[in-house]
């Protein structure tokens, strides 16, 4: 039997709020988000300056590696897929009590854990992008196959920024998915068959990474990292209202019964 599509929006309506996600994301969040790893990266030069790595060459290779991890997710996400049975060496497994890595706190520590969720996204939408393409969730519209890759590319993105700060202070980058989150978001997805489950699922993701942010901002040290982490929750909550358009519900905060709430929520937070 055929699963048949649920989305009963316009895909018109769908398209156009992806594009206008895009353009937002290109014209006022990248520049936002580059401009605060750009002021963490100063601020780490200024505390270490005889490093020999310019400011403006690490930027430029930070650049390079966005471009270079979105071509590798094109391609069928090895990295990030690998790193789901990734941990301590030995255990072949995740392991949360590792996490952050050692070493690592304040800001930084904010930065793997931002990082690491940026990455269970790419994971999440990319593994949903290979099972509708091998026809496994029925009918999948393709308005959504275009948001989930829009997506998909943005947490790319937000990753890199978040392992390019990491990267400026002289620490290793965070190429695993969220140890904590990864076992729940596996099993969760080995249940998914239509684009409905696979709605719900990212939408959780969303959930958490936009609280995760929203609440972090608020507890972040420096300037530079709270402009950074300002600078990319916003498109979070863009990505959860669109995935309520999908599902046909309301587009805002609310709680789990579906009331509108007048501010998010951040019980969700990682």
């Amino acid at each position: 039997m055929t699963t048949q599509n649920p989305f009963t929006g316009s895909e018109r309506e769908l398209l156009a709020m992806t594009r206008e996600l895009d353009e937002l994301h290109n014209d006022v969040g990248m520049p936002a988000m580059w401009a605060g790893v750009e002021r963490m990266v100063e601020a780490a030069h200024e505390s270490a300056p005889t490093r020999a790595t310019s400011r403006r060459t690490f930027l430029l290779g930070a650049g390079a590696a966005t471009v270079g991890t979105a071509a590798l997710i094109g391609a069928g996400v090895p990295g990030v897929a690998g790193a789901l049975t990734r941990g301590r060496p030995g255990t072949g497994a995740p392991d949360a009590r590792a996490f952050p890595p050692a070493g690592l706190s304040g800001d930084l520590a904010v930065a793997a854990v931002a990082a690491s969720l940026e990455n269970l996204a790419v994971f999440a939408y990319s593994a949903g992008l290979a099972a509708a393409t091998a026809g496994k969730l029925g009918s999948v519209p393709p308005a959504v196959a275009t948001f989930a890759t829009t997506a998909r590319a943005q947490h790319t993105q937000h990753a890199a920024a978040w392992n390019a700060v990491l990267k400026s202070h002289a620490k290793a980058k965070v190429t695993v998915t969220n140890p904590t989150l990864t076992p729940v978001v596996k099993g969760d997805f080995a249940k998914v068959t239509d684009v409905t489950g696979l709605a719900n699922l990212a939408l959780t993701l969303e959930i958490i990474a936009a609280e995760t942010y929203q609440k972090e901002t608020a507890e972040l040290i420096s300037r530079e990292a709270i402009a950074l982490s300002a600078s990319i929750q916003p498109v979070e909550m863009q990505h959860v209202a669109i995935l309520y358009y999908v599902l046909g519900e309301y587009p805002g905060a609310q709680s789990a019964a579906g009331v509108p709430l007048a501010f998010s929520s951040t019980a969700k937070a990682a």
